[in-house]
């Protein structure tokens, strides 16, 4: 993986780069991982390449491309939104972790604090328990920092860049 670019980020969103680039490069079997806030917007991918990929593609097909981070931030969002649901209408509590699991691989889902979620796509060969734990690790060690300036923040560095003047 090729480390994003983290200039001009604060201290805080520096340290959330990091732990998610030493998530996918520590964890074998890790394809990608993806950070989305509350309200399903991604805020920190681990392939940030494809990200521009994403913004280019929408500006000439909306869909976007397949398997890109939005993709991934989309996925996430919709299935911790059901299982938050499903909870819910069972009155078990909150949802911890979900693992959807496929013939091709597999999709880890982790809430952290604030309502934000981790999604984590692993390869068919992937040791599970390998993943969750380190999936437990980033989230103990980032859900303290993610705060909505942080979010914020976030957000804004994947927004797209604006080059010219406007129409």
């Amino acid at each position: 993986m090729t480390a994003p670019s983290t200039f001009g980020l604060s201290r805080e969103a520096r340290n959330l780069h990091w732990l998610l680039t030493n998530l996918v490069e520590e964890v074998p079997g890790i394809q990608s991982v993806a950070v989305v806030s509350s309200d399903g917007l991604l805020l920190l991918s681990s392939d940030p390449g494809r990200n521009d990929e994403a913004r280019e593609a929408r500006e000439v097909k909306p869909a976007g491309p397949r398997g890109s981070s939005a993709d991934l931030a989309t996925i996430v969002s919709g299935i911790g939104s059901l299982t938050i649901g499903a909870a819910k209408l069972i009155d078990f509590g909150g949802v911890k972790h979900t693992m959807v699991a496929m013939d091709e691989g597999s999709l880890f889902v982790m809430s952290i604090s604030d309502g934000s979620l981790l999604g984590v796509h692993g390869s068919a060969d992937c040791d599970m328990s390998v993943v969750a734990y380190h999936m437990a690790l980033f989230v103990g060690r980032a859900g303290h920092v993610l705060t909505p300036e942080l979010r914020s923040e976030l957000r804004q560095s994947l927004e797209p860049r604006t080059t010219g003047s406007l129409r």
